[in-house]
């Protein structure tokens, strides 16, 4: 199952927290690395006043940052791109659901993504 796919089913049950939407925006940067504004979108399932608003949020606290990249002539567009402090947060949020969950709801590709988060953390350290 895709990650959309489990996007587009939890969002058929219920509206997301702020929580839940800011640790979506982590994982699609964590996956991805760095992505235009609206990549983020379609890959965190966000409209874009939402992510923007959370972005900022995002900035603030250090968990992300915001580049500019420069290409050939005047043009230049902005990324984003998930901090040290980022993945640290993002690998606390996901060991913390993983814990409050039962075996019966255990998702493997949440213990799978966790595993990335980590491998992705100790490349940066190195």
């Amino acid at each position: 199952m895709t990650s959309r796919q489990i996007l587009d089913m939890r969002f058929k049950f219920m509206r997301r927290s702020k929580l839940e939407i800011h640790i979506d925006v982590l994982k699609a940067l964590a996956c991805h690395g760095r992505l235009k504004l609206t990549h983020v979108m379609y890959k965190s399932g966000v409209n874009c006043g939402v992510l923007k608003q959370c972005l900022n949020l995002l900035i603030q606290h250090n968990l992300v940052e915001e580049r500019t990249l420069h290409k050939r002539g005047k043009k230049t567009s902005v990324v984003y791109a998930i901090t040290e402090k980022g993945l640290t947060a993002l690998r606390n949020a996901m060991e913390i659901n993983n814990a409050l969950q039962t075996n019966e709801e255990a998702n493997p590709s949440s213990i799978a993504m966790l595993s990335r988060i980590q491998n992705l953390s100790n490349q940066n350290l190195h």
